[in-house]
């Protein structure tokens, strides 16, 4: 059911944006410098790995886009890691030195590899669930796949990360992996933070969490995104 409500949202706003489009209206909310304004825009952008990259928002919250570009905007030669690729990865490349991400699914990364290699800045690595294996992941429809590699690749890569986003499958686990690798003043962006399951594995760990709700790009209604940084520092 809820693939088919998925299915129906994201095709009625690609109709409306093929007729809205000749009456200047996207484009209008395009100049215009205020979140409705970006949120209304970014609405017509569901799923659209291209429109979203033009419009320069990664699909988090409003609120934890603009904490991040702030945190950015003062260090920038900042290292980040990101578990799920998309227009969020093309986003942090504008505004960090280097980005190295991990995507599980073959199609998608191929679509992002098309702007990460036009980048000089970004790694963009495909780790496929396997068969076997330890870690799971509680999104329905991924029953018998197993993330322990993508889980662990962040271990792959030498050196800490001053930005670390968890917006991809297992999450549970791939926050677990992220604490030992952020740098001390460094910030965890871990999206959809309202999901119990998500709540359940935070209360693991001790972090200072900045819970970021309001407005979320594509999306109708408000969701949650949590900036996290380690609680001794």
């Amino acid at each position: 059911m809820k693939h088919v409500i998925r299915t129906s949202y994201v095709r009625m706003f690609r109709m409306l944006r093929w007729g809205l489009r000749p009456t200047g209206l996207l484009a209008f909310l395009e100049t215009r410098n205020n979140r409705t304004a970006r949120w209304l825009r970014s609405l017509f952008a569901v799923y659209d790995l291209d429109d979203l990259v033009h419009l320069d928002i990664p699909w988090w919250t409003f609120e934890a886009i603009d904490a991040i570009d702030a945190f950015l905007e003062d260090r920038p030669n900042a290292r980040v890691f990101e578990w799920g690729a998309g227009a969020s990865t093309i986003w942090l490349s504008r505004r960090a030195a280097e980005v190295v991400a991990v995507e599980h699914d073959a199609e998608w990364a191929n679509r992002v590899k098309g702007y990460a290699d036009a980048l000089g800045n970004v790694r963009l690595h495909m780790v496929a669930p396997a068969r076997q294996g330890m870690i799971g992941s509680g999104k329905t429809g991924f029953e018998g796949q197993f993330f322990d590699e993508y889980v662990e690749f962040i271990h792959c890569i030498p050196g800490e990360f001053d930005l670390i986003v968890i917006d991809g499958r297992a999450r549970e686990a791939c926050l677990s992996e992220a604490v030992s690798r952020l740098a001390p003043s460094g910030l965890i962006v871990f999206d959809d933070f309202k999901r119990k399951r998500y709540q359940t594995a935070l209360a693991r760990h001790r972090f200072h969490i900045r819970q970021l709700d309001g407005l979320s790009a594509c999306l109708p209604l408000p969701d949650s995104t949590a900036l996290l940084s380690l609680a001794d520092t």
